[in-house]
């Protein structure tokens, strides 16, 4: 099956999509949209852009191997463009958006959102998490990649994920995650780090004095190994992706939470505290078990299903008996 991902290049859209993606076909293409002007700020109510619409030589929905069975997309930009898909494939493509906008759920055939979002319907699958690409195969195969921690050292294996932004975190949340982590290397945790690309450099200072691995930013990202080498999670709470991912893999997870927080991200948190997937950080480890929250599986499940109803309904062409033999050799001589 071919499935596009459709994104303005966000980078946490596109993980989401691909997240979904990944779990259902086998072929993926990447389609990225820049709409210009007026039509990315009408959006998710205007027209796509132009210059981008199907066929265009070299557009973002111009087919390269004809029109995908499912487009995934994410990010208000991305619903036109759905929209012309759709269109321009005679109705053949499914398409499914993750994420909430104003448009409400006519955007796609799926919708898929979190439970905090309001938005509910037929074709809305609403889960605890949101998706990503830690699939339970790839964490598997990350625990047989290179290992993260001191093969030497002897403790609890902890990994700290720090999705930061440099706006939000200050000094004393800086100061108290330091604290934390201390605490727990006194206790005799190995601890490894993995900051986001776009985490706050000052949490590398605060932290490095208690990691034993942390990670520079340079080369392929640890986080699939780290998640998989773990034995138990320190994640930041307002990045909800190194969240959505960390409860993905049943163990334990303290989240870590900075002030400031928004109300989507406050949400999100005490939705997974009052699920048992995660506690608060508090510079102590913490034994709990749960299940795994997969929502990535749930979603694709939801669209499989989709999918499979549409062709068990679409017509088939007719069979016709085969045409009876005539003769063509002229008159038959006696």
């Amino acid at each position: 099956m071919l499935a596009w991902t459709l994104t303005d290049g966000s980078a946490e859209d596109e993980i989401r999509c691909l997240g979904v993606a990944e779990a259902i076909a086998d072929r993926i293409e990447r389609r990225r949209i820049a709409p210009r002007g007026r039509y990315g700020w009408l959006a998710p109510f205007g027209p796509i852009d132009p210059r981008d619409a199907p066929g265009a030589a070299g557009g973002p929905i111009t087919p390269l191997r004809g029109w995908p069975e499912l487009v995934v997309g994410a990010g208000r930009k991305a619903v036109p463009y759905l929209a012309s898909v759709k269109r321009a494939s005679g109705g053949r493509t499914i398409t499914a958006f993750m994420g909430a906008t104003l448009a409400g759920r006519a955007v796609a055939d799926i919708v898929a959102v979190d439970q905090g979002e309001r938005l509910r319907g037929p074709n809305v699958v609403a889960t605890p998490t949101r998706p990503h690409r830690m699939s339970a195969a790839r964490l598997i195969a990350a625990r047989g990649a290179p290992a993260l921690f001191p093969t030497d050292a002897r403790g609890r294996r902890v990994g700290v994920l720090l999705g930061a932004r440099r706006t939000r975190w200050c000094a004393e949340d800086v100061s108290r995650l330091a604290a934390g982590l201390g605490r727990l290397r006194d206790d005799g945790a190995i601890i490894a780090v993995v900051p986001s690309r776009d985490a706050d450099e000052r949490l590398d200072m605060a932290v490095r004095t208690s990691a034993h691995y942390l990670w520079d930013r340079q080369g392929q990202d640890p986080t699939a190994r780290l998640l998989a080498q773990s034995d138990a999670l320190v994640a930041s709470a307002d990045n909800l992706l190194v969240l959505d991912e960390a409860v993905a893999t049943g163990l334990p997870v303290m989240a870590f939470r900075p002030q400031g927080l928004d109300r989507r991200e406050a949400a999100a948190l005490d939705r997974l505290v009052s699920l048992g997937a995660a506690r608060i950080f508090s510079g102590r480890l913490e034994d709990f078990a749960y299940t795994p929250i997969d929502s990535t599986a749930e979603i694709a499940r939801a669209i499989s299903a989709v999918i499979a109803t549409r062709a068990a309904l679409r017509p088939r062409p007719e069979r016709r008996a085969p045409a009876r033999s005539r003769e063509t050799n002229g008159p038959n001589f006696r």
